[in-house]
C-alpha cells in the first residue's frame, strides 16, 4: 500500500469527511477522493460508509486502522531521525469536560506546548463520553472509570467540590432552603453525588436551572440566579463567586485518564499522559 494513500485514510478517519481531510492535508477534494478510491480498489474492500454524521469506518476500515497508525508512527519516527529531531509531533485529540479543559488541563497543555512545540493539541470539550475504541479521541479525561475493553486507565486525583453563591449577594437561606434557588446538573446527571448532596441539604429549595455544563452553571450562579455545587478548581478562580460554608462539604470526584492500549506507543500521547500524571496526579 502507498503511504500517501494511508495518510489520506487517516485524515478521513480523524476529520469525518473528504473535504475536511483535504483541508487538513493541504490538497484538493478530488485528490482525496481519488486516493481513497485507489486504496479501496487495491484492498478490494470499502473502508467507509456515509452517514448523516459524516464518513464512518466499516469493519474492514477498522481492521486496517491500527496498522495505518503503526505505519504513521514509523514514518514520523524515520522523518525525525533523518532530520535530527527526536521531538514528538502531530495532532493529539483530547476529550474532556469544558471546565476541566479550561481550569485544570490548561496549565498542562501550556507546559506540553513549551516542551514539545510540534505537538498540536486538539481539545474536544463536552459532556459526552467519547468511545476510545472507535478513535473518537486519542486520550480522554473524565470523572467516571472507563468500562470499554482494552483501555489503559489511571486515576489521576480526586477533585474537591464546594457550594458557591454570587459574590455580591447575601447568603442567608432558611433551614430547609424554601427561599433558595438551586442550579443543578441536567436530568441525565441527576444521580451525581453533588446533586443529591445539594438536594438533601436544602430539600425545600426549588430548581431554577439545570445544565450539563459546569461553566454555564458557574456563570449563572455568578449572576445571582441560585447556588451551585462546582469543582473547587473552577469555582475558586472566578471572582463573581464565593465559597459558602454550610457545615459540610459536597463529595469530591475522581479524575480518570484513559486511552486505547493500541495507542500506548504514540509518543505524543505518552508525552501528555506523563505530564498530566506529573502535574495533576496525586
Amino acid at each position: 500500500m502507498d503511504w500517501n494513500d494511508l495518510r489520506v485514510f487517516l485524515a478521513i478517519v480523524r476529520t469525518g469527511s473528504l473535504g475536511a481531510a483535504a483541508k487538513q492535508l493541504g490538497v484538493s477534494h478530488p485528490t482525496v477522493g481519488r486516493r481513497l478510491h485507489v486504496l479501496e480498489q487495491d484492498g478490494g474492500q470499502v473502508f467507509f460508509r456515509r452517514t448523516s454524521q459524516g464518513l464512518v469506518l466499516t469493519d474492514s476500515g477498522e481492521k486496517i486502522l491500527y496498522l495505518a497508525e503503526e505505519m504513521e508512527r514509523s514514518a514520523l519516527s524515520i522523518e525525525r531521525h533523518l532530520g535530527g529531531n527526536d521531538q514528538p509531533e502531530g495532532l493529539l485529540r483530547i476529550s474532556s469536560a469544558d471546565w476541566f479543559a479550561c481550569y485544570v488541563l490548561a496549565p498542562v497543555l501550556t507546559e506540553l506546548s513549551r516542551r514539545y512545540p510540534k505537538i498540536v493539541p486538539e481539545v474536544i470539550p463536552g459532556h459526552r463520553l467519547f468511545d476510545l475504541t472507535r478513535r473518537d479521541a486519542d486520550i480522554a479525561f473524565r470523572i467516571v472509570p472507563f468500562t470499554e475493553p482494552d483501555i489503559v486507565q489511571r486515576r489521576l486525583t480526586t477533585l474537591s467540590y464546594g457550594l458557591y453563591a454570587a459574590a455580591d449577594l447575601p447568603f442567608s437561606p432558611s433551614q430547609n432552603g424554601e427561599d433558595l434557588g438551586l442550579i443543578l446538573m441536567s436530568t441525565a446527571q441527576a444521580h451525581y453525588p453533588d446533586v443529591l448532596w445539594l438536594q438533601q441539604m436544602f430539600p425545600r429549595a426549588k430548581t431554577v436551572l439545570t445544565s450539563s455544563s459546569r461553566t454555564v452553571q458557574a456563570q449563572m450562579c455568578g449572576r445571582g440566579l441560585g447556588v451551585a455545587v462546582l469543582p473547587r478548581a473552577l469555582g475558586d478562580q472566578l471572582t463573581a463567586l464565593r465559597l459558602v460554608d454550610v457545615g459540610s462539604e459536597p463529595p469530591g470526584r475522581d479524575i480518570w485518564m484513559g486511552y486505547h492500549h493500541d495507542m500506548r506507543q504514540m509518543d505524543r500521547l505518552r508525552a501528555l499522559a506523563d505530564l498530566a500524571g506529573e502535574m495533576i496526579g496525586t
